[in-house]
Protein backbone atom coordinates (compact mmCIF):
# COMPACT_ATOMS: atom_id res chain seq x y z
CA UNK A 1 0.00 0.00 0.00
CA UNK A 2 1.35 3.34 -0.45
CA UNK A 3 2.42 6.14 2.08
CA UNK A 4 0.16 9.09 1.14
CA UNK A 5 0.47 12.36 3.40
CA UNK A 6 -2.95 12.49 5.52
CA UNK A 7 -5.12 15.41 4.24
CA UNK A 8 -8.69 16.42 4.62
CA UNK A 9 -10.99 17.14 1.95
CA UNK A 10 -14.65 18.89 2.88
CA UNK A 11 -18.26 18.91 1.34
CA UNK A 12 -21.12 21.18 1.72
CA UNK A 13 -24.68 19.62 0.52
CA UNK A 14 -27.69 21.73 0.76
CA UNK A 15 -31.32 20.51 0.99
CA UNK A 16 -32.32 18.05 -2.08
CA UNK A 17 -35.28 17.02 -2.71
CA UNK A 18 -36.56 15.30 0.97
CA UNK A 19 -32.52 14.91 1.91
CA UNK A 20 -32.40 17.22 4.35
CA UNK A 21 -28.15 17.00 4.41
CA UNK A 22 -26.67 18.64 7.09
CA UNK A 23 -25.20 22.13 8.05
CA UNK A 24 -22.24 20.32 8.68
CA UNK A 25 -19.43 19.51 5.93
CA UNK A 26 -18.92 16.15 5.14
CA UNK A 27 -15.13 15.24 5.94
CA UNK A 28 -12.96 13.14 3.96
CA UNK A 29 -9.46 12.45 5.95
CA UNK A 30 -7.04 11.00 3.27
CA UNK A 31 -4.84 8.34 4.63
CA UNK A 32 -4.94 9.32 8.27
CA UNK A 33 -4.98 6.19 9.59
CA UNK A 34 -1.81 3.96 9.30
CA UNK A 35 -1.56 0.59 11.16
CA UNK A 36 1.30 -0.12 13.42
CA UNK A 37 3.73 -3.32 11.57
CA UNK A 38 2.49 -5.81 11.82
CA UNK A 39 -1.37 -5.19 12.84
CA UNK A 40 -4.45 -5.32 10.86
CA UNK A 41 -6.13 -2.04 9.12
CA UNK A 42 -9.60 -3.01 10.41
CA UNK A 43 -8.31 -3.13 13.94
CA UNK A 44 -6.15 -0.05 13.60
CA UNK A 45 -9.34 1.98 12.24
CA UNK A 46 -11.72 0.28 15.42
CA UNK A 47 -9.14 1.63 17.93
CA UNK A 48 -8.90 4.70 16.56
CA UNK A 49 -12.67 5.39 16.22
CA UNK A 50 -13.25 3.75 20.01
CA UNK A 51 -10.04 5.76 21.42
CA UNK A 52 -12.01 8.68 20.37
CA UNK A 53 -15.54 7.93 21.58
CA UNK A 54 -17.33 6.21 18.23
CA UNK A 55 -18.71 3.51 19.26
CA UNK A 56 -21.08 0.75 18.30
CA UNK A 57 -18.64 -0.44 15.50
CA UNK A 58 -19.58 -2.45 12.56
CA UNK A 59 -17.51 -4.46 9.93
CA UNK A 60 -18.11 -5.02 6.90
CA UNK A 61 -18.54 -4.55 2.59
CA UNK A 62 -19.46 -0.85 3.76
CA UNK A 63 -22.53 1.23 2.44
CA UNK A 64 -26.17 -0.08 1.16
CA UNK A 65 -26.43 0.35 -2.79
CA UNK A 66 -29.14 3.40 -2.30
CA UNK A 67 -29.49 6.38 -1.18
CA UNK A 68 -30.14 6.90 2.42
CA UNK A 69 -29.74 8.84 6.01
CA UNK A 70 -29.92 8.58 9.31
CA UNK A 71 -31.96 11.04 11.27
CA UNK A 72 -30.25 10.08 15.03
CA UNK A 73 -26.59 9.60 14.57
CA UNK A 74 -23.68 10.96 12.70
CA UNK A 75 -22.00 8.23 11.49
CA UNK A 76 -17.94 7.37 10.22
CA UNK A 77 -16.72 5.05 7.75
CA UNK A 78 -13.00 3.56 8.04
CA UNK A 79 -11.65 1.94 4.87
CA UNK A 80 -9.71 -1.06 5.82
CA UNK A 81 -9.12 -3.09 2.76
CA UNK A 82 -9.82 -2.38 -1.24
CA UNK A 83 -11.83 0.10 -2.41
CA UNK A 84 -15.45 2.25 -2.75
CA UNK A 85 -17.03 4.58 -4.59
CA UNK A 86 -19.46 6.97 -3.17
CA UNK A 87 -21.93 9.41 -4.05
CA UNK A 88 -22.70 11.75 -1.41
CA UNK A 89 -25.69 14.66 -1.02
CA UNK A 90 -28.09 12.22 -2.70
CA UNK A 91 -28.82 12.60 -6.98
CA UNK A 92 -26.61 14.32 -8.65
CA UNK A 93 -24.15 14.69 -5.64
CA UNK A 94 -20.38 14.15 -5.47
CA UNK A 95 -18.81 10.93 -6.10
CA UNK A 96 -15.99 10.28 -4.20
CA UNK A 97 -13.53 6.95 -3.89
CA UNK A 98 -12.15 5.46 -0.42
CA UNK A 99 -9.06 3.73 0.05
CA UNK A 100 -7.41 1.89 2.95
CA UNK A 101 -6.68 4.10 5.50
CA UNK A 102 -9.24 6.69 4.74
CA UNK A 103 -12.03 8.15 7.16
CA UNK A 104 -15.13 9.84 6.02
CA UNK A 105 -17.30 11.57 8.72
CA UNK A 106 -21.33 11.63 7.97
CA UNK A 107 -22.96 14.25 9.99
CA UNK A 108 -26.53 13.17 10.48
CA UNK A 109 -29.34 13.67 7.17
CA UNK A 110 -26.29 13.70 4.54
CA UNK A 111 -27.76 10.89 1.66
CA UNK A 112 -25.11 8.26 0.75
CA UNK A 113 -24.94 5.49 -1.20
CA UNK A 114 -21.86 2.39 -2.66
CA UNK A 115 -21.86 2.98 -6.45
CA UNK A 116 -19.08 0.39 -6.92
CA UNK A 117 -16.86 -1.44 -4.54
CA UNK A 118 -13.34 -3.96 -5.41
CA UNK A 119 -13.99 -7.32 -4.31
CA UNK A 120 -11.98 -7.44 -0.91
CA UNK A 121 -13.56 -4.18 0.16
CA UNK A 122 -13.75 -3.58 3.76
CA UNK A 123 -14.74 -0.56 6.04
CA UNK A 124 -15.59 -0.50 9.78
CA UNK A 125 -18.55 1.80 10.84
CA UNK A 126 -19.07 4.05 14.27
CA UNK A 127 -21.49 6.32 15.78
CA UNK A 128 -20.30 9.06 18.43
CA UNK A 129 -20.94 7.78 21.72
CA UNK A 130 -21.84 4.49 20.60
CA UNK A 131 -25.73 6.41 19.64
CA UNK A 132 -28.21 4.14 17.85
CA UNK A 133 -28.65 4.53 14.29
CA UNK A 134 -32.23 4.56 11.97
CA UNK A 135 -32.52 4.15 8.40
CA UNK A 136 -34.37 6.73 6.19
CA UNK A 137 -34.19 6.22 2.14
CA UNK A 138 -34.16 9.00 0.04
CA UNK A 139 -36.79 7.64 -2.68
CA UNK A 140 -39.46 6.05 0.35
CA UNK A 141 -39.46 9.30 3.12
CA UNK A 142 -42.97 11.16 3.56
CA UNK A 143 -43.38 14.53 4.51
CA UNK A 144 -44.20 14.08 8.00
CA UNK A 145 -41.69 11.60 8.24
CA UNK A 146 -38.90 14.17 6.75
CA UNK A 147 -39.88 16.90 8.94
CA UNK A 148 -39.59 14.14 12.04
CA UNK A 149 -35.76 13.95 10.39
CA UNK A 150 -35.44 17.35 10.26
CA UNK A 151 -36.28 17.97 14.05
CA UNK A 152 -34.34 14.94 15.32
CA UNK A 153 -31.25 16.01 13.27
CA UNK A 154 -31.15 19.42 14.72
CA UNK A 155 -31.24 18.08 18.20
CA UNK A 156 -27.99 15.93 17.97
CA UNK A 157 -24.96 17.24 19.86
CA UNK A 158 -21.99 18.11 17.78
CA UNK A 159 -19.50 15.31 18.77
CA UNK A 160 -17.05 15.61 21.00
CA UNK A 161 -13.78 14.69 18.84
CA UNK A 162 -13.17 13.63 15.51
CA UNK A 163 -13.23 10.18 15.05
CA UNK A 164 -10.09 10.06 13.31
CA UNK A 165 -7.98 13.08 14.30
CA UNK A 166 -9.04 12.78 18.09
CA UNK A 167 -9.52 16.90 17.59
CA UNK A 168 -11.96 19.05 18.77
CA UNK A 169 -14.49 19.43 15.63
CA UNK A 170 -14.19 23.25 14.67
CA UNK A 171 -15.07 22.86 11.24
CA UNK A 172 -18.81 21.48 12.74
CA UNK A 173 -18.83 23.87 15.92
CA UNK A 174 -18.26 26.91 13.31
CA UNK A 175 -20.82 25.72 10.99
CA UNK A 176 -23.93 27.99 10.01
CA UNK A 177 -26.94 27.78 12.53
CA UNK A 178 -29.37 27.91 8.88
CA UNK A 179 -28.10 26.19 5.57
CA UNK A 180 -31.85 25.75 3.51
CA UNK A 181 -34.08 24.02 5.06
CA UNK A 182 -37.34 25.69 3.74
CA UNK A 183 -39.19 25.55 7.59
Amino acid sequence: MPETTPSLETFFFKPNGRVPNSRFPVLLHRGVIRPAPGQDMADAVEETFRRHDWLNNWRELGVYDYYHYHSTSHEVLGMARGSITLRLGGEGGTVVTMAPGDVLVLPAGTSHTRLDNSPDSHMVGGYPEGRDWDLIRDEEVSESDFRAAIKLIGSLPIPARDPATGEVMTLWRDAPRTYGIPF
